[in-house]
């Protein structure tokens, strides 16, 4: 479906496929993968624009730059690593996975060997005995940089420098390592306390020639190759002439609007998550970009601020979570009158009813581009250009 590329028609083979339930699509072969997500966004979207064909990937294998490893032990007292069985707290084990970093499984598996030599216990969800819950690993796809994110259930880690001088030992390509304690009883991965245990805490990478600082909690996309496509069709179909003032609306780390700061007068971020505009921030000056600000605030509530104050705003980015906009947002998004507005949806579902809410409100969707950010599973991104109904857009 990507045009000038014929993408494989090779069946994903995975032997956990039908416990783990992370790739709903895997019985079929990638162009056939392709054509299921082109009916899906067009059967939602059609009524709205016109929907252009899928962009597909040319190899649709090991994309996932952030990797995330439950431990448990089996009935033989195995202690054994992978994903939770879909809908259950079961573990399935997990060897390796035709969606992940390759690297990051190597490291996973030596983690897994690492605990049973230094009798490391892993965390029984029932009882609440046990210390090593969860691996989270990042890696950067242009700077080959790899951070490990070890969480605990509680600060004791015995024989820490030990444990991290024989995983450095093993895997020398691992360039930070960070002991996050997470005590309660939660089904988020992550707690609040951190330690940085080697080097910065932190990765770097660069996404269409910006550098961004990606850290444990921080949101980035998690497919490399593929958010090039989408970020740079984005900032095409805003049609930017250099003289605009836009937002960035759920900007988390900023990398919409950095990479869009180019080809604009200014841009202003948005984001409920206080680290994340701390890296925003971050990453404006660590680009030696000048005409980016960004703000730790509810985007709804901040674009009634700027309402009230008349701020002229030309292009809205959006960019929310797969629950979409809430009405209160799309309320000041359309009190705010932008002439356009780029929607960024990583779900078609909830994309199909905030452009009905917009239409109703003097929007008109002029194209929409879906983009396969998630091979192997029934997730596809797409990206709706949207204009003010009595403007036209360039």
């Amino acid at each position: 479906m990507t045009k000038g590329k014929r993408p494989s028609e090779k069946r994903f083979n995975c032997s956990v496929k039908n416990k783990c339930g992370g790739c709903q699509l895997q019985h079929l072969s990638y162009e056939e993968q392709l054509i299921e997500k082109q009916k899906q966004v067009e059967s939602l979207l059609k009524k709205f624009c016109k929907v252009e064909t899928i962009i597909g990937m040319e190899n649709p294998y090991y994309y996932r730059n952030k990797v995330h490893a439950v431990f448990d032990i089996d009935k033989k007292k195995n202690i054994i690593s992978g994903v939770y069985e879909a809908g259950t707290h079961r573990v399935v084990p997990v060897e390796s996975c035709l969606i992940e970093d390759q690297r990051a499984d190597a490291i996973i598996n030596s983690i897994r060997g690492l605990l049973k030599s230094f009798k490391i216990r892993t965390f029984d969800e029932d009882t609440g005995y046990g210390l090593f819950r969860h691996v989270l690993i990042r890696t950067g796809f242009s700077s080959g940089e790899i951070m490990v994110v070890l969480v605990f259930a509680s600060q004791i880690f015995p024989s820490k420098n030990n444990f991290i001088k024989a995983l450095k030992k093993l895997h020398p390509e691992i360039t930070t390592i960070v002991l996050n304690v997470n005590n309660r009883k939660t089904s988020m991965v992550l707690g609040e306390k951190e330690q940085v245990l080697y080097g910065k805490g932190f990765i770097e990478d660069t996404l269409c020639g910006k550098v961004f600082r990606i850290s444990p909690k921080s949101f980035y996309q998690i497919n490399p190759i593929q958010t090039e496509v989408l970020y740079n069709k984005a900032i095409e179909l805003a049609s930017l002439s250099g003289k605009e003032t836009i937002i960035d609306a759920y900007c988390g780390i900023g990398t919409i609007g950095l990479i869009a700061s180019d080809h604009v007068k200014k841009v202003i971020g948005v984001e409920l998550n206080r680290d994340a505009v701390r890296d925003a921030i971050t990453n404006a000056k660590r680009n030696k970009i000048t005409n980016a600000e960004f703000y730790n605030k509810d985007a709804g509530e901040f674009m009634r601020e700027l309402e009230a104050k008349k701020q002229p705003i030309d292009v809205v980015f959006m960019d929310p979570p797969r629950a979409g906009s809430d009405e209160r947002f799309l309320n000041s998004l359309c009190s705010l009158k932008p002439e356009k507005v780029v929607y960024i949806s990583c779900n078609p579902v909830t994309l199909e009813r905030d452009l009905n809410y917009l239409v109703k409100r003097g929007y008109k969707a002029e194209k929409a581009i879906p983009v396969d950010m998630f091979p192997g599973t029934e997730h596809v991104e797409c990206i709706v250009q949207i204009k003010r109904a009595e403007t036209r857009m360039g």
